[in-house]
């Protein structure tokens, strides 16, 4: 797990001016203001106010490079994707979240005694025939 958190840090860092991030995408560093003022990528801010890129930021712009030139997607849908990919994956987390939860209360809880109770007298009312429970 340290190293996962490690790994983590890393991609998020912020160390690359956006020369260097232009480059490393493929793209030229207007169109990285381009999609900054589109609210597709947000880099850091230096005290100074420039502009620095982390590894997943390059990812991102690699993905939307990728989803633009070779997907034919406009931006406005690059967005709606990315903030979509976005919602899923915290719904993942939230469903492992809750099953993990789910497991340990089940793994808590005692045995419960169940009876069981046939499904006709259930579902049909006395005067049929079925009885009541």
């Amino acid at each position: 797990m340290v190293d996962r958190d490690r790994e983590g840090e890393m991609e998020e860092r912020a160390v690359y001016v956006i020369s260097v991030a232009a480059e490393l995408a493929g793209v030229h560093p207007q169109t990285l203001r381009i999609y900054e003022r589109k609210g597709l990528v947000r880099p850091q801010r230096t005290s100074g106010n420039t502009r620095r890129y982390s590894d997943r930021d390059i990812e991102l712009l690699r993905r939307i490079q990728e989803m633009t030139q070779e997907r034919g997607i406009n931006l406005a849908g690059v967005k709606l994707i990315i903030e979509m990919q976005a919602e899923l994956r915290a719904l993942r987390a939230k469903t492992r979240e809750l099953e993990e939860q789910l497991r340990e209360a089940e793994e808590t809880q005692e045995p419960r005694d169940r009876q069981i109770v046939p499904l006709r007298s259930v579902f049909l009312p006395p005067w049929v025939g079925g009885g009541g429970p």
